[in-house]
């Protein structure tokens, strides 16, 4: 399938670019920087490879396991996705939380908003996702995506969200983005049921796909906006200077 190539192609573009990032950065001249690799460096390591690994070789068993469970497969869809996401933060975090470890004071160097792990999933991230994912359960009710579409499609959409946050720059991280994100939603897609009467879905509902979960941001306004109003601070760490 010309999908799996070219995720297989991403992968090893992923692991290539991260090892060369990390290697051109490990001097001490910007140690902020090096721990700023060396964090997304680990993230990779973690939940992309090892997660990555794990997720493709028991993916048959918990297809099974998922579809077996009693309940709406929407519902089942979306906590699945909730859940993997909260395990990826829970890895993010624990990066930032050990720039002791590779040469900095905790907050000089970070790649989540807080070192507070409730903080950033009810905060600033996972709490976002839950309507993205509620927008692809939306859509795979109708249009019957290939879990590697949905995997490149929510990758792309994770892709969007970090350029919003950090700038055209990250599209140099399309690949390494496209595993954070589609890791979070690859396998609940493939738990999907098959006869839930979807149809095929046509060139730009891909295209489609990779902006619809935006458009189910203000749809849960009502419930975002207290929250994110009444913790109103993006990041909790004074800004890294250029060359630091």
């Amino acid at each position: 399938m010309r999908s799996t190539r070219f995720i297989r192609g991403l992968w090893v573009w992923t692991l290539a670019s991260t090892t060369l990032v990390a290697a051109l950065n490990l001097g001490p001249e910007r140690p902020a920087a090096r721990a700023v690799v060396l964090m997304g460096s680990g993230l990779v390591l973690v939940w992309v490879v090892t997660g990555g690994l794990l997720m493709r070789r028991h993916r048959q068993y918990v297809q099974a396991r998922m579809r077996a469970l009693p309940g709406p497969w929407q519902v089942k869809f979306v906590l699945f996705c909730t859940l993997l996401a909260l395990l990826e933060e829970a890895v993010t975090t624990t990066m930032t939380n050990l720039a002791p470890v590779f040469g900095v004071p905790v907050g000089r160097a970070y790649i989540t908003a807080s070192a507070n792990y409730l903080d950033v999933v009810c905060f600033h991230s996972v709490v976002v996702f839950v309507p993205m994912f509620v927008a692809w359960a939306w859509m795979l009710a109708r249009w019957d995506f290939h879990p590697n579409a949905v995997f490149l499609a929510f990758g792309a959409t994770g892709t969007l969200a970090e350029v919003s946050f950090g700038g055209p720059q990250q599209f140099l991280a399309y690949g390494m983005w496209t595993f954070v994100y589609g890791l979070m939603i690859y396998l609940p897609a493939l738990c999907v049921p098959p006869d839930r009467g979807a149809r095929p879905p046509r060139w730009w509902h891909h295209v489609l796909a990779v902006l619809v979960p935006f458009l189910f941001l203000p749809l849960f306004a009502p419930v975002l906006y207290p929250i994110l109003r009444w913790h109103p601070e993006k990041v909790h760490f004074p800004p890294i200077p250029p060359g630091a």
